[in-house]
């Protein structure tokens, strides 16, 4: 019996999500600050709702997506949104182009940092 309760928790710990999901906080709702140093003024907003999935806001429209790769980078695939028009969608274009070209991702307390080598950055923060 002590063996199959050691065998459970090894699987249990192999389970460990290693995607940014698995290391920012449960349920939060990051919004995006800024892009590339600029206040992004639009509401936009990340979520990790599961295991290697992202959802969240952009200034028009909801999204959802993959995130699989492990921790510290950071890749979003088959990213899809409603497809509501408004008048921010020009931020909402650079919101998914900016999202798209990260590749990188750091999760520290009530902030959320998205980079790539270009030296491109997006900051979310979410209350803690």
């Amino acid at each position: 019996m002590k063996q199959l309760a050691l065998i459970a928790l090894i699987l249990l710990a192999a389970c460990k999500d290693e995607t940014i999901s698995g290391y920012a906080e449960d349920g939060a709702v990051w919004q995006l600050e800024s892009i590339n140093g600029a206040a992004f003024k639009a509401r936009a907003t990340l979520t990790f709702p599961q295991p290697g999935k992202i959802a969240g806001s952009g200034p028009c429209n909801r999204y959802f997506g993959k995130q699989t790769a492990p921790y510290p980078w950071f890749s979003v695939d088959g990213v899809a949104s409603t497809k509501r028009a408004c008048p921010d969608m020009r931020a909402e274009s650079v919101f998914f182009e900016s999202l798209r070209k990260m590749t990188l991702s750091e999760a520290t307390g009530a902030t959320l940092i998205l980079s790539n080598d270009a030296g491109d950055q997006m900051i979310f923060k979410t209350s803690e």
